[in-house]
């Protein structure tokens, strides 16, 4: 596939690459609710929370495992993550039969460091945030020979996660508007290259937390921007930098960025647990988050797929 950019063409090859080896994650339409989002517009979930290792991650973990020739795959993958991506690249690795590591930030929640081992993964802490943690993987790869799998600027992992934009818009066909979490960009820059390339008219936004504003401030200045801190506590959603590809797919494909509190991702949390039975974490949150708050408001009639895009319980504690 193409090194620089990612394409339809790319994603519609990896959806022939990882059939099977990933699920097709169903959709959840939020019927009858004690308190509804958006009372005048249907509501339409995507649950990637139910993907084996738990979040959508493991869609271009696997596509980027499957396009490494079998002498690259023989010596090992290592990649830093904040818990999600790693866990996708023990999953992948388990597929492949070679060895993972994974390097998490002192940010990283303690149980994604034991899920993380109990899938067979050597796991490092290094760093307080992503970038750092990421540095040291950067260097240990090049020392020892392995694959380092970036956990949203890969072009083949960007390409198997816009697998899901294809999904959304065959599941649900009159879908007019589509909610995505946002951390380095990896997930919303490959489904929006998706959609927009199969329905130009569907909107697409994405949500950032206000404590990692990655992408806003880097539309906001035209350009890549570096955090100068980061303040919230989903730790899956927190770089302070994004990367070229991501930049440029985003700028092209994503019609609004939006912020969060981290406050409005535990009470959207809870609404998925409490009216759908649903756990999921922060960053899985932040999408219905966004209609909750009013950072997105839609036309009555609408049809809108929110992604919930990782389980688990940090926002139930």
């Amino acid at each position: 596939m193409a090194t620089d950019t990612v394409t339809l063409a790319d994603i519609q090859a990896a959806r022939r690459r990882i059939a099977g080896k990933v699920r097709l994650s169903p959709v959840l339409e939020v019927g009858p609710a004690r308190s509804p989002v958006i009372p005048d517009s249907r509501l339409v979930l995507k649950l990637d929370c139910l993907q084996p290792t738990g979040s959508f991650k493991v869609r271009g973990a696997t596509n980027a495992l499957l396009s490494l020739p079998e002498d690259r795959v023989a010596r090992g993958l290592i990649t830093a993550s904040g818990g999600n991506h790693g866990l996708a690249v023990a999953y992948a690795a388990r597929m492949g039969g070679t060895r993972a590591v994974v390097y998490l930030p002192t940010s990283a929640p303690a149980a994604k460091a034991e899920k993380l081992k109990a899938w067979g993964a050597e796991v490092v802490v290094e760093g307080a945030v992503f970038d750092e943690a990421a540095v040291a993987a950067t260097a240990r790869a090049e020392a020892e020979g392995m694959t380092f799998l970036h956990p949203f600027s890969a072009p083949a992992v960007v390409a198997g996660q816009g697998t899901m934009g294809l999904e959304i818009v065959e599941q649900i066909p009159e879908v007019d508007t589509v909610l995505v979490a946002i951390g380095g960009g990896g997930l919303i820059a490959g489904v929006a290259t998706a959609i927009k390339a199969l329905r130009p008219g569907v909107r697409v936004v994405g949500i950032e937390p206000e404590g990692a504003p990655t992408h806003h401030a880097s539309r906001a200045a035209g350009r890549m921007v570096t955090l100068d801190a980061i303040t919230t506590a989903a730790g899956t959603l927190a770089p302070r930098r994004t990367e070229a590809l991501n930049f440029e797919l985003v700028s092209a494909n994503v019609d609004d960025l939006v912020l969060v509190s981290d406050q409005a991702m535990v009470e959207a949390a809870r609404w998925l647990w409490f009216e759908c039975g649903l756990a999921a974490e922060l960053s899985g949150a932040a999408a219905v988050a966004a209609l909750m708050t009013g950072a997105v408001t839609v036309r009555p009639g609408s049809t809108v797929c929110a992604l919930v895009c990782g389980a688990g319980t940090d926002g139930l504690e």
